[in-house]
């Protein structure tokens, strides 16, 4: 295992802070300072110490899914002292959120301990799909239906194909289901906006092959072992 991906698995830092641990001199492998990225680690014997504390690898693997509410932070600390979605959850080391829901958004939110599985439901190379209901202010036209799906440009990239289901609408709003692939920062929203029809209300009620199901607002449930055995 790649050190910054061991850092990632088992601490607190993120493999782009690791790195920049390690280019600060920061991190050492049984007693010698790491100088190269591209070190491998053996868990079951090596020692690794990131700025004074050695990464235990003893903490058990946690899986969750959480219904995030609107208003909530999916972070683990804010510097303007919103809440955040770790306010929701047991307090646990390393607990990390899994990609991100924005603050105005709802819906399922998976939380790990579990780099690697972290890492496949946010890498882009996974494309695991997401699925939200939605409603966007005013009639959404089938030509506007169509440059969603097919992909748009959108801050100078164009989208991946997406898919919409359009559940019910008036000249007032437009409710749908909407399927992607990626995971822009607020594209869903962003994508609407460039369509004059802003979004109303988002909620995400699929990742993968996991589901929001019967879940509560601010509830929790650990995942099942089909839902985690993913890749």
């Amino acid at each position: 295992m790649r050190i910054n991906k061991f850092i990632a698995a088992y601490s607190e830092h993120s493999r782009r802070k690791a790195d920049e641990l390690i280019q600060k001199g920061l991190v050492f492998l049984n007693g010698k300072q790491v100088t190269i990225m591209g070190v491998d680690v053996d868990p079951t014997q090596d020692v690794v110490k990131v700025d004074g504390q050695t990464i235990s690898v003893k903490s058990e693997k946690i899986y969750l899914a959480l219904y995030k509410p609107k208003g909530y932070i999916t972070t683990r600390k804010d510097e303007k002292n919103r809440p955040t979605v770790m306010e929701l959850l047991p307090q646990i080391a390393n607990l990390k959120p899994v990609g991100r829901l924005d603050e105005n958004s709802e819906g399922l939110l998976l939380v790990s301990n579990d780099g690697e599985f972290i890492n496949h439901f946010t890498h882009p190379k996974f494309e695991r799909e997401k699925e939200y209901v939605a409603k966007v202010k005013g009639l959404l036209l089938a030509s506007e239906r169509k440059m969603v799906e097919d992909g748009m440009m959108l801050e100078g990239k164009k989208t991946h194909p997406a898919n919409i289901e359009i559940i019910e609408q008036s000249e007032e709003e437009t409710f749908i289901k909407i399927i992607i692939h990626e995971g822009r920062n607020r594209q869903i929203r962003k994508m609407f906006d460039s369509l004059n029809h802003p979004v109303k209300y988002l909620k995400r009620i699929r990742i993968g092959n996991i589901t929001l199901g019967v879940l509560q607002k601010g509830a929790f449930r650990p995942l099942t072992k089909q839902e985690i055995n993913v890749h």
